[in-house]
């Protein structure tokens, strides 16, 4: 049986590393937790095939079995991946499935995906703490030289740790409605007010059996790479879920973002995702 594929993907510090240890505890899931190559290594092979000439000559005279070879092949790549499976569903995590969720229903039109996201202030206020702890060492993209608002402000651009998977949530309102059906925003807030009716949620969402998780008791899996992030993005687990205190923002920063991603608190936060939250 071909496991079901459900991606996880978001924004940073919005619990994708909390979702994924607690979808490992169902017994029908295969998680291992850290982040995977594989959508970045089927973007890689969709930009080298189409800059290959002999398969762009074979297009010329065979299109549909030409193209067919390269569909069986892709998918082929993405099922193998967790060929080891024997679960019902596997979970990959990756912030560029957003970005690629129409490749992904191509070759995999089972495949969901569970998007992380949290309020933006408080995002900003957790990687800037954790760069004052760290403020020795520079961001990966150089930041550790800019003021306060100028970091914000860099993170936030299309192409940094906020920015860039931010595009991709703004990029949503313009898909087709059978594939919107396909994706499931995850609140922060509410997975660390009431996990249990959450993951409960999720579990029926995906089409798995009822499980009722235990937020303090969690089982702690591989930890993924913080040096590859130089420290600035911790991805710590622990065995109990417990409310991170909120960071003091200032306000003029605070503003500037609520100001500048409107539409994020619009589509996002507008009201609230479990009754009683």
């Amino acid at each position: 049986m071909t496991p079901n594929f459900i991606g996880v993907a978001g924004l940073p510090r919005a619990g994708s590393t909390l979702l994924c240890q607690m979808l490992a505890q169902h017994p029908e899931v295969h998680c291992e937790g850290h982040s995977s190559p594989l959508c970045n290594m089927l973007l890689g092979i969709r930009r080298m095939v189409s800059d290959d000439q002999f398969f762009l000559a074979q297009l010329d005279n065979s299109f549909d079995s030409s193209y067919g070879h390269l569909a069986s092949a892709m998918q082929g790549f993405l099922r193998g991946w967790h060929h080891d499976s024997s679960k019902k569903a596997v979970v990959d995590k990756n912030r560029a499935w957003l970005h690629s969720i129409e490749l992904l229903l191509q070759l995999a039109p089972e495949a969901k995906l569970i998007i992380c996201i949290r309020e933006l202030g408080q995002i900003y206020g957790s990687i800037e703490a954790q760069h004052q702890k760290t403020i020795l060492v520079d961001f990966v993209d150089h930041l550790a030289d800019y003021d306060r608002f100028g970091r914000a402000d860099m993170l936030f651009a299309k192409d940094k740790a906020i920015g860039a998977p931010l595009m991709s949530l703004n990029a949503v309102q313009d898909l087709p409605a059978k594939v919107k059906e396909r994706l499931y925003f995850l609140r922060f807030e509410d997975l660390m007010a009431q996990p249990v009716a959450a993951m409960s949620h999720i579990y029926a969402w995906l089409g798995l059996t009822p499980l009722e998780i235990d937020p303090g008791n969690l089982p702690v899996g591989i930890r993924e790479s913080d040096s590859h992030y130089r420290m600035k993005y911790l991805h710590k687990q622990s065995n109990g879920i417990t409310a991170p205190r909120q960071h003091e923002i200032p306000p003029r920063i605070q503003a500037h973002i609520e100001k500048a991603c409107a539409w994020y608190y619009d589509l996002y936060y507008p009201v609230q995702r479990f009754p009683g939250i």
